[in-house]
């Protein structure tokens, strides 16, 4: 069974930048097919970010040129760097594969607001 633990989140000003992390319990990334999901409320989880087995990584069209994902195989973990952050990014992020194979971890709260 994997464990997904995510961290990284916080508040942060419209423009300001934050990176997201996920570590797995295991060796899983360069194996399957991994992305960052967010959750706003009152909305469904969303696909935002993805990289596949060959590492080449895909974004919502509302993300597209501001937020970076990657992979550390030798760390077991997952980044998503984020920036130039509006308030309509604020969610819980979580990390899962695609599709998602994997329990869900406790997510990462982002927050953006002046």
């Amino acid at each position: 069974q994997v464990q997904l633990v995510e961290s990284g989140g916080g508040l942060v000003q419209p423009g300001g930048s934050l990176r997201l992390s996920c570590a797995a319990s295991r060796s899983i990334f360069g194996i399957y097919s991994m992305g960052w999901y967010r959750q706003a409320p009152g909305k469904q989880r969303e696909l935002v970010a993805q990289i596949r087995i060959n590492d080449i990584p895909n974004y919502a069209d509302s993300v597209k040129g501001r937020f970076t994902i990657s992979g550390d195989n030798a760390k077991n973990t997952m980044y998503l760097q984020m920036n130039s952050l509006k308030p309509e990014d604020t969610a819980v992020y979580y990390c899962n594969g695609v599709p998602s194979r994997f329990s869900w971890g406790q997510g990462t709260q982002v927050t953006v607001s002046s």
